[in-house]
């Protein structure tokens, strides 16, 4: 390895301390760095020759570097400056070791699935994305009922009256779709969590699928002005009537550094308090 691109968090006013620090751990190394700055938003940035990513910041952040390092099977390094570190699972106390680990090559490196994301227009894909936790299809405004027919690998699987739907990956159970009733689901397991928003029947239930079919999620006519769909809370893009999303497994899996099993289950614990009792 001979060049690292550091991504920096700027709403974490550490992020810049401890980039400095890591450059110069790396520097020392003999290996190069760059910074790069995120604002939470910004859009796609080439990792064309880096050899892998830090991530300074939250979970947020890996998604951001995600979309991009898998194109290129870079591996992401995520330190972890946020509230929950499901995915950022490497803490700010830990990364020298873990990073000096890494660069030894015996670090533990988990390969996730993620959606690849298209909207078809008129027979014309007018958007595209990858994602690591999930695509939500939903109006602009909250609290605003839309109209959405899924398929799942040609076949009916429901009509939904709701504030929207999540899929999410294995991933990503533990984020939004948690948040709207999914089911928390292993991420080393293999799936996709079809999650509806706030659906308008008793009925409406998340439901575990296997990532090897295709999703569709056409636009029905709604009285909603504005509907959008958004991908790891990050990509957005407003969508027609009659639109069609295509959810699928992209081709390649994201390369996570020390996201093992152990970390995973403690986060899970720790942060969201899952401990199967009051007393447990």
């Amino acid at each position: 390895m001979k060049k690292a691109l550091i991504v920096i968090n700027t709403s974490k006013n550490e992020s810049m301390i401890l980039a400095n620090e890591i450059s110069l751990f790396l520097s020392k190394k003999g290996l190069k760095s760059d910074l790069l700055n995120f604002d939470g938003f910004c859009g796609d940035f080439s990792f064309e020759g880096y050899d892998f990513v830090l991530t300074l910041g939250g979970d947020g952040t890996v998604l951001f570097a995600a979309r991009n390092a898998v194109r290129l099977d870079i591996p992401v390094f995520p330190v972890n400056l946020g509230q929950f570190g499901f995915i950022a699972s490497v803490q700010p106390f830990e990364w020298k070791n873990e990073l000096e680990t890494f660069l030894n090559g015996d670090a533990f490196i988990e390969k996730r699935a993620m959606l690849d994301v298209k909207v078809f227009r008129d027979s014309k894909v007018v958007y595209s994305s990858l994602g690591l936790n999930d695509v939500v299809v939903s109006a602009k405004r909250g609290a605003t009922t839309i109209s959405l027919s899924v398929n799942y690998d040609g076949l009916p699987l429901c009509k939904l009256k709701s504030d929207g739907v999540i899929v999410s990956t294995s991933t990503g159970s533990t984020a939004y779709s948690a948040a709207a009733g999914g089911p928390i689901v292993d991420p080393h397991l293999s799936a996709f969590v079809l999650t509806p928003v706030n659906s308008f029947s008793l009925s409406s239930r998340p439901v575990v699928l296997s990532p090897d079919g295709d999703l569709e999620i056409v636009v029905e006519q709604s009285r909603a002005k504005e509907i959008c769909i958004t991908v790891d809370g990050q990509e957005a893009e407003l969508l027609n009537s009659e639109d069609k999303v295509f959810v699928s497994k992209y081709e390649k899996k994201v390369q996570l550094v020390c996201a093992t099993r152990e970390k995973f289950y403690n986060a899970l614990r720790s942060k969201l308090n899952w401990s199967g009792g009051p007393h447990a």
